[in-house]
């Protein structure tokens, strides 16, 4: 049985004078937080698409090591990811081109060799990891 998550959008104006609000009305975590150009490019406080992206590879990675360490009979004790979107301004714009997990553990009994193996298993197969290697669909409407 599948499941659907969502978030959703809302922009006006051009790229650099626009702004827009994001919201997560299924959990209720934010409503209407702001984005821009500026919170996206430049130090402006206000969320951003990458960010987002950073936080769900994040969260996605820890759960996903927590459970393929349980099945290898650990348990963490700790586990504190940081996972960094990296961004590129070439010559058909922003591009994000890679991501950097970082991952620090405290996990009993495990040896560093066990731990990698496992932590690799969990990049590779987290939903996050998998999802950014699948194609996207659209719907497009165009509103009068």
């Amino acid at each position: 049985m599948g499941f659907t998550r969502y978030a959703t959008a809302h922009w006006e104006g051009n790229l650099k004078a626009g702004q827009g609000r994001m919201s997560t009305p299924q959990s209720g975590l934010f409503e209407g937080q702001r984005y821009s150009f500026n919170t996206r490019f430049g130090e402006e406080k206000g969320t951003n698409p990458e960010e987002l992206l950073a936080a769900a590879h994040a969260g996605c990675f820890s759960m996903a090591l927590s459970f393929i360490l349980e099945k290898a009979g650990f348990t963490a004790t700790r586990i504190d990811t940081r996972a960094e979107v990296r961004m590129e301004l070439g010559e058909a714009g922003p591009s994000a081109t890679g991501v950097l997990l970082k991952v620090q553990a405290r996990v009993p009994g495990i040896d560093a060799a066990q731990f990698a193996a496992i932590a690799d298993n969990a990049k590779a197969n987290c939903v996050i990891s998998r999802a950014l290697a699948l194609p996207v669909s659209l719907q497009a409407e165009l509103l009068d």
